[in-house]
């Protein structure tokens, strides 16, 4: 029985509360990495940059995350979770702070590169973590939330930090969204680190896993299903970054809106879109899920496409390719819609060719599962 396995130290109110934390974690991971996007134009005016040196400053975000989220994921299977997120939010906490002082532009793209260290470190263990604390069953619905915290963070760092700008100058808002990542650094801390695999129906629950190594992530690569989601993934986040980053300045431009005012519009649309998408898409998928074992990949492949569509009824009516070619074009709304919607589409695709795949590769996945020994050493708390 799960209640047999579970870590004695977990119980539904302590699963809420992580849960609550690692929410307003993730607001404030994503208020930290788009409080750029919002002051983008006064950064421009400032350093005198293109549109290709803006977009610049969050590709290297991207970059860098991607780079260290491998080495931060195999910690974060080796090691204590709590740590790792705990110290990852401490580095791009620092790292914002120090994106207000920069001086130039050198100095601010090194701030805005090391941030994605940190962010790099918490959403591999945060994912973990946070799936240890509730039955598969529930699991979408739980990441749904925990996804909420995302959209959020940005709608708070385009309307905050655009009024922070637009009063108090952009170095400001980097000050501002940087300081409450310290006290939640310190809560992440004190979190009780539950056995992998606690929530699971079958197999034993264990302190640490031991199967993180270069040949595991080959075999990984291997399985169709994963596969295609994170090749899917890694597609719709060209799109998802560079309409995010550029929406206010786009606002700003062509619709001659104040610094504020695009930011509080870019806010509010992405609230309604993205809580409706985030949460209603979790809770289908669940629902799906009871009779349809690729219910949560035929979810994202919709919201695939509906979005390809609607990103390009708006543009009508990666960030440095996007500034690259709005300088070349003088437009950047083509430039969006040059490489948004295509992207969606080719997102949808990649993500279909798993599935075929979904059922045997759970059946396999649960199936190793069980057949651990559970001889890994006891839980550092």
């Amino acid at each position: 029985m799960v209640s047999q396995r579970h870590n004695s130290l977990v119980t539904r109110g302590y699963a809420r509360y992580v849960l609550a934390v690692m929410v307003a974690i993730n607001f404030l991971n994503y208020l930290d990495r788009y409080v750029g996007a919002a002051i983008a134009t006064p950064i421009k005016d400032e350093f005198h940059l293109s549109d290709a040196q803006v977009g610049l400053l969050a590709t290297a975000f991207l970059l860098v995350y991607a780079i260290a989220a491998l080495p931060f994921g195999y910690w974060g299977d080796r090691g204590v979770r709590k740590t790792v997120i705990g110290i990852g939010v401490t580095i791009w906490s620092l790292a914002t702070l120090f994106s207000g002082l920069a001086a130039n532009y050198l100095l601010l793209f090194v701030g805005r590169a090391a941030v994605g260290v940190g962010e790099a470190s918490y959403y591999p263990a945060g994912t973990s973590l946070v799936s240890d604390y509730f039955p598969r069953e529930q699991r979408g619905r739980v990441m749904s939330i925990w996804g909420a915290g995302s959209v959020f963070g940005i709608a708070t760092a385009y309307a905050g930090g655009a009024f922070v700008a637009d009063h108090y100058g952009w170095r400001s808002a980097f000050f501002i969204a940087a300081l409450p990542g310290l006290i939640l650094a310190i809560l992440a801390f004190t979190l009780r680190e539950p056995l992998r695999g606690s929530m699971e129906k079958v197999g034993v629950a264990v302190s640490r896993t031991t199967d993180a190594t270069a040949r595991a992530f080959v075999n990984l690569m291997r399985i169709p299903t994963l596969r295609a989601a994170v090749l899917s993934q890694t597609v719709l986040y060209f799109v998802l970054a560079s309409n995010a980053f550029w929406l206010p300045t786009l606002l700003h431009r062509r619709f001659d809106m104040s610094i504020t005012g695009a930011g509080l519009l870019s806010g509010g649309v992405l609230v309604a879109g993205g809580l409706i998408g985030t949460l209603a898409g979790g809770w289908i998928a669940d629902r799906l899920a009871k009779t349809r074992p690729a219910a949560h990949l035929e979810v994202g492949i919709a919201g695939f496409l509906a979005g390809a569509v609607f990103i390009t009824i708006a543009l009508i009516d990666s960030p440095f390719d996007v500034g690259w070619i709005s300088d070349q074009l003088h437009n950047l709304q083509l430039a969006l819609l040059i490489t948004s919607p295509t992207l969606l589409v080719v997102a949808a695709i990649v993500a279909a060719t798993g599935l075929k795949s979904v059922k045997p590769d759970t059946e396999t996945m649960e199936a190793a599962w069980a057949a651990r020994t559970g001889k890994e050493p006891a839980p550092a708390l």
